[in-house]
């Protein structure tokens, strides 16, 4: 086909000064583009008002905000700690069921569509290799791309969780630990390397790709877009070598941090410096999941999930609310968070000293049938451009209670 007929001819210079000042009356709203753009992407994060063992009304929730979330266009949606089991269950962590009712619940979420064409960052407890583990599970089209372990217990205050479950440590060798890689294939059956490998039930997985095993450890996501992504749990943010600073340095994109948080006075305002600050010293989209309510026990949990790029909030849910779901949703683009990086010499030399450490360069799991940026989430026009609404996001839409406000709340 010729070059004639595969290109129309330019616009005269009226015309284009016409579409020039039509564009500008809209580019505060959106801008258009022929092909979509892989770097854009929407995020969603929420608060559920989730209860210890009530596994059906559980799934009902986390599926709900999976649907809302895929609504607004999300392709990658962040749930709270331990939200499939709930967060209290206490010394029901020490019973064998409560790790296979979760099992179940995810493939029943799995059988209603939730993770169909959305990257889920699921939260529940999982047993591996005798120890009992705190973990994140992320799933997309009914497979599991990766297991992601807590590193670092809360126990402090009301907190017990080294009471339930172990502190995670990567085994010698393992990609976690700088010795090998793994590579989540097409069918969800093909890994590489020398990556710690955790076995699904096989009488509820085995139907959904025939996937018997999925990654285990700290290795963050390397998608077919290019993107990346990682998670940390709660008390990691908290801790002085967060997880967040190792992921940042190896040019992770988007880090999700589920929590299981109750409500102190004033704690909100600590977690949000933390959560600015880490943005704005290393760059990157964080998102911040937390239950909202009372989960059968003494312990109100304030929710306040919330999307924050290099020091800026974009979008911030409610503390005290009576809703059970809630999800708020983002668009960013993440060449912002690119150019940020780029624009601190000090972080480039560190980063620089990260990516030639030993292993440095095996610690993710490649998912190339994978991709967020420009998916099926991004609006379309009649004319078959798709539309992206333009990053944007304000310091001046977070809402924190007084002292007094929240005692009474």
């Amino acid at each position: 086909m010729s070059s004639a007929n595969t290109h129309p001819p330019p616009p005269s210079t009226s015309s284009q000064s016409n579409e020039n000042n039509n564009s500008s009356n809209a580019a505060s709203a959106a801008y258009l583009c022929t092909h979509a753009n892989p770097s854009i992407v929407t995020l969603a994060t929420c608060n559920l008002n989730q209860w210890s063992l009530d596994f059906t009304g559980n799934v009902r929730r986390i599926h709900k905000s999976c649907t809302l979330a895929r609504n607004a266009g999300a392709t990658y949606r962040l749930g709270p700690e331990l939200e499939l089991c709930g967060y209290g269950c206490e010394d029901h962590f020490l019973e064998s069921d409560t790790y296979l009712h979760c099992w179940e619940s995810l493939a029943e979420l799995f059988d209603l569509g939730s993770t169909d064409g959305l990257l889920c960052d699921f939260g529940m407890p999982v047993l591996h290799g005798g120890a009992r583990y705190n973990c994140r599970v992320l799933c997309k089209d009914r497979r599991v791309l990766l297991v992601r372990p807590k590193t670092a217990m809360a126990d402090d205050g009301n907190y017990r969780e080294s009471r339930y479950f172990a502190t995670y440590r990567p085994p010698p060798g393992s990609a976690s630990g700088g010795g090998g890689g793994g590579v989540a294939g097409a069918a969800g059956s093909s890994y590489g390397g020398e990556t710690d490998m955790v076995l699904l039930p096989p009488h509820l997985f085995s139907r959904f790709h025939n996937q018997r095993y999925a990654p285990f450890g700290t290795q963050y996501l390397h998608l077919g877009d290019g993107i990346t992504l990682g998670c940390e749990s709660c008390e990691e943010l908290w801790t002085p070598r967060s997880a967040h600073i190792d992921m940042a340095l190896r040019g992770v994109d988007i880090i999700g941090n589920a929590s299981g948080s109750h409500h102190e006075l004033r704690k909100l305002d600590a977690r949000l410096e933390l959560m600015v600050g880490a943005t704005r010293k290393c760059g990157g989209v964080y998102l911040y999941s937390n239950q909202r309510g009372c989960d059968g026990g003494r312990l109100y949990y304030d929710g306040c999930a919330m999307i924050v790029c290099n020091g800026r909030v974009l979008a911030q849910a409610k503390q005290f609310d009576v809703r059970d779901v809630e999800v708020v949703t983002a668009t960013v683009d993440l060449d912002d968070v690119r150019s940020y990086r780029a624009s601190i010499p000090s972080f480039g030399i560190q980063a620089a000293d990260a990516a030639v450490a030993v292993g440095a360069s095996r610690r993710f799991v490649r998912c190339d049938d994978v991709t967020l940026g420009g998916g099926p989430g991004a609006n379309v026009t009649a004319d078959g451009r798709r539309l992206h609404p333009r990053p944007e996001g304000s310091d001046e839409g977070i809402r924190l209670h007084k002292p007094e406000e929240e005692c009474f709340l």
